[in-house]
């Protein structure tokens, strides 16, 4: 049993690639936690595409002990989270399960638009923040600057924020003292009823559902039998552990501690995230208050390309929706593509990320429609209804008027780029709301609708900045605006895969820019394809795709001209059938890149 006073939980917060998980890696290792010959960069980012891509996406947990200079040994539960906007979520959750944050800032960019975010996040959390300076040894970093930027733009006391670098491992041992001297210790009861928080549930093949939890109250042992308030399943614990990365056994865990616990739980949709968990004879009286649920942004429908695969999507999509709470999915068909799942995603990074994970730890070839929002569609009747997906548009006589999410945008960018960025917000439909400076930094603030966002703006950002705008965005509600459907038709069909929603005054546009871009990526067919965009019945833009020709006259020579007309004539009649009859295949990769349109 550990006492109270010796406990410290905390996370770490930062913006994108400040050195979070690096800082992790250090603490660890100083500590000795994980043997030198197991150690390795990132040791908490266990997922491959974590590795591969270099950013977190699960928040980690990993419990240290730390015999500090005063002669005690404290138990430091440290909580590493993403630093990316789509995955926000992950962060919120953490937040709750600790007391305390360290705000990584690099020394050399300063505060970002995701700094200002998390620290938010943990600020509403009621944390005390302990600011920390990261890559101190690089030539570009000025400490001072930075202190007095985190004073002025977040209002935190920077002065003794701690310099370090977590790379080499300068200053980790002030980090730790700071941790046990400047944090507070946790609040709890050991004699209440049990009260534990689940914080995060994941699935392995092995153990089932594992849980991880933080005791608010009471003491939770191995063989209890425990109650999920939220749900009223019993089960009863097979096992207790804490993770030292690795998982190991402990026969208690008492207020304040974070540890994993198995059950022979079978579905991990019986674990809600945020959920209050206490004992079965002995409950507390009113649960904690959980999380808001994930609002899911941006949809997008999945379908396998065998549609025999159907089955394997579906449990492998029922698999990842376990070990992620904020991705939800529901079933759908489309003419074009079969039987598939309409999924929505915190942003594009989150749905690449699920793409990418179905598509390796499963092995299945998905096609990816068109991400969109969710419209509200006003109808006559004083009715409303959500829109998920643009080819579902009810008839437009009966239809009101149609509102579209709208995104309230913090855009911090370097003083030489804000004209680029104030034009890629205007021509976005954005309005501006604010405009101050930090330093040589200015912080723009936009209303943004949704729909301009979510496909390549954050990409366009980047490049027309050159890497150095960061960008943080949160929903602010519904806004009506003059939007209609745009229907892509090849050889005659309309395409629902590539339906989508724009503003009336860019419909023709986009119409051309993707009739053009399909002209492309279409592979020429023995009969010609015509590609139009339309509104309704109204066609708005075509381009022909010109068809393959074989020589028919090659082995004509001599006689009379009407021998080569017979010929041609008869070729054309030929054609003709068969553009009537032909099906004209669109490749999977012309899909997600006739999306990708830059405007």
């Amino acid at each position: 049993m550990t006492e109270l006073s010796r406990i410290r939980n905390f996370s770490i917060v930062a913006h994108i690639d400040h050195g979070k998980s690096t800082l992790a890696d250090r603490l660890i290792q100083l500590t000795g936690t994980v043997a030198e010959r197991d150690m390795k960069e990132q040791i908490l980012d266990a997922m491959d595409i974590e590795r591969e891509r270099g950013i977190t996406i699960k928040a980690n947990s990993v419990r240290i002990e730390y015999p500090a200079q005063d002669g005690q040994t404290y138990i430091l539960n440290l909580i590493d989270t993403p630093g990316h906007v789509d995955f926000a979520y992950e962060v919120s959750r953490s937040m709750r399960a600790v007391e305390g944050s360290l705000l990584v800032v690099d020394a050399s960019q300063g505060v970002e638009a995701q700094t200002l975010a998390n620290v938010y996040q943990a600020i509403d959390a009621d944390h005390e923040i302990v600011p920390v300076l990261n890559k101190i040894d690089l030539p570009a970093a000025e400490p001072e600057r930075v202190k007095e930027q985190i004073e002025d733009v977040i209002g935190i006391d920077a002065s003794d924020a701690i310099p370090i670098s977590a790379k080499s491992g300068l200053g980790i041992p002030d980090v730790l003292e700071a941790i046990v001297h400047r944090l507070p210790a946790p609040k709890g009861d050991r004699a209440a009823p049990l009260k534990a928080m689940l914080v995060d549930s994941w699935y392995d093949s092995y153990l089932g559902v594992v849980v991880m939890i933080r005791v608010m109250d009471g003491v939770i042992r191995k063989g209890d039998r425990i109650k999920m308030m939220q749900t009223g399943a019993v089960y009863g614990i097979d096992r207790l552990a804490v993770l030292k990365p690795a998982m190991t056994d402990i026969a208690e865990l008492g207020p304040g501690e974070i540890g994993v616990f198995t059950a022979s739980i079978k579905q991990v949709r019986d674990t809600r995230v945020g959920d209050t968990i206490t004992h079965e004879k002995k409950p507390t009286d009113k649960p904690l208050p959980g999380f808001k649920p994930a609002q899911p942004v941006v949809f997008c429908g999945l379908f396998p390309v065998d549609s025999n695969e159907f089955d394997d999507l579906r449990d492998a999509i029922e698999k990842l929706a376990l070990n992620d709470a904020s991705f939800s999915y529901e079933m759908e068909t489309s003419a074009a593509l079969g039987f598939g799942f309409r999924c929505g995603f915190l942003g594009l990074l989150h749905l690449e990320v699920i793409r990418d994970r179905l598509e390796r730890e499963y092995d299945i070839d998905l096609i990816t429609t068109a991400p969109s929002v969710v419209y509200h569609i006003h109808m006559k009747d004083g009715s409303v209804e959500e829109l998920h997906n643009p080819a579902d548009l009810p008839d437009m006589t009966y239809v009101d008027h149609i509102e579209e999410p709208r995104i309230k945008a913090t855009i911090l960018v370097p003083d030489e780029y804000l004209g680029d960025v104030l034009k890629l917000c205007q021509d976005r439909r954005g309005i501006q709301e604010d405009l101050t400076y930090a330093g040589s930094r200015a912080m723009v603030v936009y209303d943004l609708p949704l729909n301009e966002v979510v496909f390549d703006f954050y990409d366009r950002l980047k490049s027309v900045t050159k890497g150095y705008a960061s960008f943080d965005y949160q929903m602010t509600g519904y806004r009506q605006d003059y939007l209609v459907k745009m229907q892509v038709l090849v050889n005659d069909e309309p395409v629902d895969a590539l339906s989508m929603m724009v503003h009336r005054d860019r419909a023709e546009m986009r119409g051309r820019a993707m009739c053009e871009k399909l002209k492309e990526l279409i592979p020429r067919h023995m009969f010609k394809i015509p590609i139009q965009a339309a509104i309704g019945g109204r066609v708005i833009a075509r381009e022909t795709l010109s068809a393959l020709r074989k020589d028919v006259t090659a082995k004509c020579y001599g006689g009379d001209a009407t021998r080569k007309k017979k010929l041609l004539e008869k070729q054309k009649a030929g054609k003709k059938k068969m553009r009537q009859f032909g099906k004209v295949e669109i490749p999977q990769s012309a899909f997600i890149s006739a999306l990708k349109m830059d405007s």
